[in-house]
């Protein structure tokens, strides 16, 4: 749970509804700018990883977010994506940061060209 007390499952029960009110507030914090505030919050939380429990250093921290807040964090890089193959503003050589194209790609359209 994160610092706005809203359990995951609450999100699950009220799927018919929550979309709507979700992209109200999606669309106010794009056309803004801002993030609500409870968003930018986070509860940390160490999680073990491995050895002597006794060692801090053994643990990584993890920051519980809300929802909402990672809800628009997945739906950002689509949609910014999506514009951006929409509108053509990457060129066919872009390999890098480019969804189906890696080094490997890019590599083989060198030595074919």
């Amino acid at each position: 749970m994160g610092p706005d007390g809203m359990q995951p499952q609450v999100f699950r029960e009220l799927a018919d509804v929550t979309p709507r009110l979700l992209s109200v507030i999606f669309e106010r914090s794009w056309r803004s700018g801002e993030v609500p505030e409870d968003w930018r919050k986070a509860n940390v939380t160490p999680v073990f990883k491995k050895g002597k429990k006794e060692d801090p250093g053994n643990y990584r921290p993890v920051s519980l977010t809300s929802i909402p807040g990672k809800v628009m964090e997945q739906l950002i890089p689509r949609v910014f994506y999506k514009h951006v193959e929409e509108k053509k503003v990457i060129g066919s050589d872009q390999h890098g940061f480019t969804k189906g194209k890696s080094c490997l790609t890019n590599l083989i359209a060198f030595y074919d060209g």
